[in-house]
């Protein structure tokens, strides 16, 4: 491998179709690790490569308890047939988890440590619950963390509260902004957008194909209807200043998949006669307020619009994940973003948030956009538990 540093490429982006993150949803019956081997397995065939050209393998995955402990990515590069020589790590940079597993691989290809390299991530949420494990190991939140924050950190829904109070959107906003969530990505699905990514998955209910997130008709005034989500007797008293009116319709649902990206020097790409499709043009990672914990993507997009040197303007598309409706919408008010280049396939709301997997299909749908559109820069960000964010910037070639 050469130590020169090189020019790291996208050349495939595949993902399983969202399954809803709960007991009978399409992907349920899949265990998490065979999940994630899927898209591993699909990775190589659809690229013609060995098992044994692959340097490592990097997968994010948040909940690391039960069917998704012991270095699910290891335990999914066995269960995808790879040769036994092939390493594997698991990530958690919550929900940004496989978005930094592809930051790693681009920047180790960089570097000269790799020359091919896959990055993903996986969450099955109907198989492994959000929070399960708190409830068997105890909480994370130790007595250091409290002394420092005495009164404790809210959890994300809360956080998406604070954000909407903050930024003065109101309940017609964040409803509005979820219904067109569901309405581009049922649009882009109808057209076919998303067959170039999705494996469909056999189960034994049959093939699973399609997004089961997505609801098409979804109307704003259909989501007025939906009660406050968040709002707990505890919390009512803590935060006295919050309308509350984030509900389930304005949050990304549970959800389970997979979702993987081959990265290659393009020195590799080009001897293997392979076609890089884009390459890494910036990076950026943050910390920001833990307790308002979702606004991270605004100084990351900041930060790294600084490096690149490029305007917010010179981008022509963005990802950036809908955790909840409000985070995007403060995030565009503070950038000055066009509305219409923010997810405009929809985003978490509609085709789901498998925790682990997000960052990878975010980064599959953007590069699909943008040679769908013939779009030259494309801007991915994630807010991240803990009050963080990726930031990610790709040139299509």
């Amino acid at each position: 491998m050469s130590t020169v540093a090189r020019t790291a490429v996208i050349v495939d982006a595949v993902r399983t179709p969202s399954g809803r993150g709960k007991p009978g949803g399409a992907l349920s019956g899949i265990h998490p690790v065979d999940l994630a081997a899927h898209v591993l397995r699909a990775t190589l065939e659809r690229n013609g490569l060995e098992s044994a050209q692959v340097d490592d393998v990097l997968l994010g995955c948040v909940s690391q308890v039960g069917e998704q402990t012991m270095n699910a990515a290891r335990q999914a590069v066995l269960a995808a047939g790879f040769d036994e020589r092939v390493p594997a790590t698991t990530i958690d940079r919550q929900c940004g988890s496989s978005q930094q597993a592809a930051h790693f691989a681009a920047q180790g290809v960089m570097s000269g440590q790799y020359d091919i390299v896959i990055a993903g991530g996986v969450e099955s949420m109907s198989r492994v619950p959000l929070g399960i494990a708190a409830s068997i190991a105890g909480s994370p939140f130790s007595p250091g963390l409290h002394a420092r924050y005495p009164d404790g950190l809210a959890n994300q829904g809360v956080s998406a509260e604070l954000i909407a109070d903050r930024w003065g959107l109101s309940r017609d906003d964040l409803d509005a902004y979820a219904a067109e969530s569901h309405e581009r990505a049922a649009e882009a699905a109808a057209q076919g957008r998303f067959a170039s990514q999705i494996v469909p998955v056999p189960t034994d209910a049959g093939e699973v194909s399609s997004d089961e997130t997505v609801r098409p008709g979804t109307t704003a005034a259909g989501l007025a209807g939906l009660p406050p989500a968040f709002r707990t007797p505890e919390m009512a008293e803590r935060f006295p200043e919050i309308d509350w009116k984030i509900t389930a319709g304005t949050s990304s649902p549970l959800t389970d998949g997979a979702s993987a990206v081959l990265i290659m020097s393009e020195e590799r790409a080009l001897a293997l006669g392979l076609v890089p499709r884009a390459r890494f043009h910036a990076f950026a990672v943050v910390g920001d307020d833990p307790l308002m914990m979702l606004t991270g993507p605004i100084p990351a997009t900041r930060r790294i619009l600084e490096r690149s040197g490029l305007s917010i303007d010179d981008l022509d598309a963005y990802e950036v994940n809908e955790a909840f409706a409000s985070v995007p919408l403060a995030w565009a008010a503070e950038v000055g973003a066009d509305a219409a280049r923010l997810n405009p396939w929809g985003g978490a709301i509609a085709l789901g948030h498998a925790l682990g997997s997000s960052g990878t299909r975010l980064l599959g749908t953007l590069l699909a956009t943008l040679e769908a559109t013939g779009g030259r820069f494309g801007l991915q960000t994630m807010c991240e538990g803990g009050g963080m964010a990726n930031a990610t910037i790709i040139e299509r070639l």
